[in-house]
């Protein structure tokens, strides 16, 4: 015993146990621990797994340099956003140049660069420590014992995985199937493995430990890239079995265009009630009905969008990709020539869960070269090609702008003309959003973009209304943000802020389509103050150009009499009902009243 207390051997040894003891920081920082025993267990496991493969830390300190140096990206995500490293997190990373990340990290990049070098003298000096030491060598007899354990578990859980899981007896009475994963007992020669002999270790448990977990998050990731990547080939045969109701033998030309907006808060529309004029021309619109109760489940848009566009429901928003196809699709079996029109990043080499849904449109174009950086274009550039694709001969048109919005950096959205509010953003090099300082900066040049995205918007109406179709057009925003709201000290999204779920949301139709669709927009106005969500946006479009197809769910539509309210639930510390929780400080973070709903 006296050896493990030399300074060296102490130190290797502290060094692991704060690596081990991260997700039990998560309670600390207000992040709920789901079976903190189990974690504890599993972490315990991995270790002494580690130690008896390798005999000595010198020979797996190696493995634990990834941990090291994600540290600090754990530690500011459960500090700021109330949840550790995902795979959604990784998504982003993956999906984020370096000129964006630059921009995003502003004057803190420096700061950044600082810790990681920290982190990486820590990881040597603990590795020296380790390869001086032979104190720490696993020598004896026990450790063949650990590894036949090892050996066993690893042949078990193989079998598991090729013959599947017998359900436990409850279920198996319940239920006619055999097993948990029938599907892969199909043509197996074996039967398989009993529920009580499966070990008590799993993916998702495991992941929820430190360090060793980070690589069965690194694996989950791994796999929702190659599916996406197959998304595309899988939904192939996918058909919602769409027709256009009442269609008659001549078509009858009509125009149908989703804005996808960026960022968007509901409170600073003057739309809403805001007090500044952020909505001077949109306010002109005699057909426009704002919808002021709409949420999103989720503040981020490589995850909120595939919400809105599909049927994808709102408890699956943290999971990439999804089996079904988007509206694209269904409004092309109803005869409509699609159009994907972007001012977002395109994609590249790897499809992201937006992407394999943007690729369902006949015809598609990314129109921002720049990133989300200052040489990134405004949302104007959407407006030729949206004159285009309504000069298209086809007689049934569905258009969707995703625009940038509010995206940060928020003076870069708009043109000089439009920097209204001061002390803005404009003209400052690569400002900090983290720097309360900044709060009037930031806050007037968020206005100012809502500005501009008003005139854009006003914009689109004015193209469709010179074409002269019958025309409906609905405006969602993807999310919110918060902006150093009274003592608030946080900014930006990702948060579990009411500022990030509730989000601005518009139908505007033409006076040609209310006269096709009279009770439509008689519903419409009827439904206006219900309480929505962004999964009432697929149903509700197709019903808007009156798309049916077998197993809608007319009661998601807002444009429907036969519509009802659903639960709403937002990812915040789990899948929490929006309409049961409290609102808590001037962040407004929305809390459940009961427990959430563990995130699946």
């Amino acid at each position: 015993m006296h050896t493990l207390l030399r300074p060296a051997n102490l130190y290797l040894l502290l060094t692991y146990a704060a690596l081990s003891a991260m997700p039990f920081a998560a309670p600390l920082m207000g992040a709920p621990l789901a079976a903190p025993w189990r974690v504890a267990g599993i972490g315990v496991f991995a270790w002494i797994a580690a130690w008896a493969l390798c005999k000595r830390p010198a020979y797996f300190h190696w493995a634990l340099l990834p941990a090291f140096l994600a540290l600090p990206t754990e530690l500011y995500l459960l500090t700021y956003y109330g949840q550790g490293i995902s795979t959604h997190h990784l998504g982003i990373i993956a999906e984020t140049s370096p000129s964006e990340a630059q921009e995003f990290l502003g004057d803190q990049a420096w700061l950044l660069g600082v810790v990681l070098a920290g982190v990486l003298l820590w990881w040597i000096s603990a590795w020296v420590a380790a390869w001086r030491t032979r104190d720490l060598d696993w020598n004896d007899r026990s450790r063949w014992l650990v590894l036949a354990v090892l050996g066993a578990c690893s042949a078990v859980l193989l079998y598991g995985h090729a013959f599947g899981v017998a359900a436990p007896p409850a279920a198996a009475a319940a239920a006619d199937s055999a097993t948990l994963h029938p599907a892969k007992r199909d043509g197996a020669a074996l039967p398989p493995l009993p529920y009580w002999a499966q070990p008590p270790v799993d993916l998702g448990s495991l992941a929820q430990s430190w360090p060793f977990g980070l690589a069965a998050r690194g694996v989950d990731f791994y796999r929702e890239r190659v599916y996406l990547a197959e998304l595309n080939r899988r939904s192939a045969a996918f058909r919602f079995g769409a027709r256009q109701a009442g269609e008659p033998q001549v078509e009858t030309p009509q125009v149908v265009v989703m804005v996808l907006g960026e960022s968007s808060r509901f409170d600073r529309w003057s739309l809403n009630g805001y007090k500044r004029e952020t909505n001077p021309l949109l306010s002109q619109e005699a057909n426009l009905v704002t919808l002021p109760d709409v949420i999103t489940p989720v503040s981020a848009t490589r995850l909120s969008v595939p919400v809105i566009i599909s049927r994808k429901p709102a408890m699956q928003s943290l999971k990439d990709g999804f089996s079904e196809r988007s509206v694209l699709s269904a409004f092309r079996e109803a005869g409509f020539k699609t159009f994907w029109l972007s001012n977002q990043v395109s994609f590249g080499k790897f499809d992201t869960p937006v992407s394999v849904f943007a690729k369902e449109a006949d015809e598609v174009e990314f129109l921002n070269l720049g990133g989300f950086t200052d040489n990134s274009s405004h949302d104007a550039v959407l407006l030729d090609p949206l004159r285009r694709a309504l000069a298209d001969p086809a007689q049934k048109i569905l258009i969707v702008l995703h625009t940038l919005g509010s995206h940060w950096n928020y003076a870069h959205r708009y043109p000089k003309e439009f920097d209204r509010w001061h002390p803005s953003l404009r003209g400052m090099a690569k400002p900090d959003y983290t720097n309360v300082s900044l709060e009037p900066q930031i806050n007037n040049s968020y206005d100012s973009a809502i500005l501009y995205t008003d005139w854009f918007l006003s914009n689109v109406i004015g193209v469709l209304k010179e074409s002269g179709l019958p025309s409906s057009l609905l405006y969602v925003a993807d999310h919110g943000q918060t902006l150093y709201d009274k003592s608030c000290k946080f900014a930006f999204h990702g948060h579990n802020t009411q500022y990030e779920f509730h989000v601005p949301a518009f139908v505007w139709y033409s006076d040609a389509y209310r006269e096709r669709f009279p009770s439509k927009v008689k519903q419409l106005i009827r439904h206006r103050k219900a309480r929505l969500s962004t999964e009432n946006m697929f149903h509700t479009l197709l019903d808007m150009a009156d798309v049916r197809y077998p197993d809608e769910r007319l009661e998601r539509s807002f444009v429907n009499a036969k519509f009802k309210r659903h639960k709403r639930y937002v990812d915040s510390y789990g899948w929490t009902d929006y309409d049961n929780a409290t609102m808590k400080g001037d962040c407004r973070e929305v809390i459940a009243r009961g427990k959430p709903l563990p995130r699946s």
